[in-house]
């Protein structure tokens, strides 16, 4: 199935009214995700993703999806009107959007970054449409040793890039491989490390460590900080027309923002919160007017927005493609697919194509819904501020809580909804980054696979994972990620790099 076929394929699957009604949903609930701060995308979509079950893999991705780049539009709402970004990928839109705001500009600048928001973002699906299915195709002819070196060269890179140090980020990487090691062996049959309890012979559940990670970690953080009650702006419809001026001074940005979000979305690490600094500074470098960036200048919101919902799109890429989650959003959508029994990776395309052609069709119908619905209703979005902590949070802990249970309806998965959820919070304040560790629960297993798979064909022979081209290209690409970062770091702190 060609590119164009596959479309139009995908296209008869959006439209139908369940995938409709989740797209719709997923951006409205994105969009509330994003403005609210404090809770951001990833925690977002983890208090849902046990709601997703109760729907067919396809319409849960959907949803998910929706969730994710809706999240990527509300976080500039009120970044834009009140300087408080609901996310970290709106951190930078702050700087020139709440100047503008100031100047009177709100309507205009609101309006010009939903407007790249949505060229971002279809830009990018078009990419998605061409790049996936090529690199599902190539990655046909892998094998064990491919495969193993895309998965464990997978966990190096992410240790290495994820924020953080690399100690800490390695060590949250262990730990949930270590998680994975839980249960029954696949091909012994032998019980790992279940100290006789029965619930265990299944493994550690990844919807309840997921959920109690973001999920319960953030709600943690909300009760502990005090949010401020900021004084809401109110914008009129009439006010979201910009100047011809501001459209002719917003279109190269968009363009940039793309690029720059596209890239940034097809390597592991928070695509979009990287990708939105990338763009800002490459503004400042490239634009006619970045002597005004930073007191008030178009591109300096235009450029960062379109950036990082092109990045949220990409990301899809090598999650569609090779089955290998590069972002936390991505580890979320994968740990849907398997546990509803979908296995994700280069035969999901020809195995269901449904899921794949279907999320990407629906990325076009979510944006156009989001560019219709963010504009007239920005203040309903703002309104959201004014719904209390004390009433907010329980609704939150419920919700977390219900859906761990539902899964498997087993109390041992609350337990590891509180544990995961108090690692998450240490982690936190210890800055130690907690993708790594979904990643490894996830991704460690299929490493331990494929191994076995190698030196079961190689009969016990190592250098079989480096034979041909493609295993010892990763394991170079990998190892020269690990060095660089290590020698440009060498000497000096990191900071953290937020999860999303």
């Amino acid at each position: 199935m060609g590119a164009l076929e596959g479309l139009i394929f995908g296209l008869s699957v959006a439209v139908q009214p369940q995938n409709l009604m989740a797209a719709l949903a997923g951006a409205l609930a994105g969009t509330a995700i994003g403005v609210l701060p404090g809770l951001g995308p990833v925690a977002g979509v983890a208090l849902v993703l046990p709601l997703t079950f109760a729907f067919d893999p396809t319409t849960g991705l959907i949803m998910m999806a929706g969730i994710f780049y809706g999240s990527m539009y509300g976080g500039s709402t009120t970044a834009i009107l009140m300087n408080i970004p609901g996310e970290s990928a709106s951190v930078v839109t702050a700087i020139d959007g709440y100047k503008l705001t100031k100047k009177g500009r709100a309507g205009a600048v609101l309006a010009i970054v939903a407007v790249g928001s949505f060229v971002g973002a279809t830009l990018a699906i078009v990419g998605v449409l061409v790049a996936a299915p090529v690199l599902a195709s190539v990655a046909l002819l892998f094998g064990p040793a491919e495969f193993f070196a895309l998965t464990a060269g997978g966990l190096l890179v992410l240790s290495r890039i994820s924020g953080g140090s690399f100690a800490a980020a390695g060590f949250s990487c262990l730990l949930g491989v270590a998680l994975g090691t839980v249960g029954q062996e696949a091909v012994t049959g032998q019980n790992r490390y279940t100290f006789g309890v029965l619930e265990l012979t299944e493994g550690i559940g990844l919807v309840p460590v997921v959920v109690g990670l973001y999920g319960i970690a953030e709600i943690l953080n909300l009760v502990e900080t005090s949010l401020r009650r900021p004084e809401l702006v109110k914008v009129r419809f009439r006010e979201l027309f910009p100047r011809r001026d501001e459209w002719a001074r917003a279109v190269p940005p968009w363009l940039r923002g793309t690029g720059v979000g596209f890239f940034f979305g097809l390597i592991p690490g928070p695509a979009a919160t990287l990708s939105s600094f990338a763009s800002y500074r490459l503004e400042q470098a490239v634009s006619r007017h970045r002597a005004e960036i930073g007191h008030g200048a178009i591109e300096g919101a235009a450029g960062p927005e379109t950036a990082n919902n092109a990045a949220a799109t990409s990301a899809l890429v090598p999650l569609l493609s090779l089955g290998l989650p590069f972002t936390p959003i991505g580890a979320l959508m994968i740990s849907a697919m398997m546990v509803q029994g979908v296995q994700p990776g280069p035969l999901l395309v020809q195995q269901h194509p449904d899921i794949f052609w279907g999320l990407i069709a629906s990325l076009y119908i979510g944006n156009v819904m989001l560019l219709v619905l963010n504009l007239p209703l920005v203040g309903v979005w703002v309104s959201l501020l004014r719904i209390p902590v004390w009433f907010f949070v329980p609704m939150l802990l419920i919700v977390a809580s219900i859906g761990a249970y539902s899964v498997h309806n087993s109390m041992l998965d609350l337990w590891v909804l509180l544990g995961a959820g108090l690692v998450g919070y240490a982690f936190n304040k210890c800055r130690v980054p907690l993708a790594p560790l979904v990643v490894g629960l996830i991704l460690g297993p299929e490493v331990e696979k494929h191994l076995r798979e190698g030196l079961f064909l190689s009969q016990g022979d190592p250098f079989y994972f480096l034979e041909g081209p493609i295993a010892p290209a990763v394991w170079g690409v990998a190892l020269l990620v690990a060095v660089v970062g290590a020698l440009r770091r060498r000497g000096r702190p990191e900071p953290a790099v937020a999860d999303g």
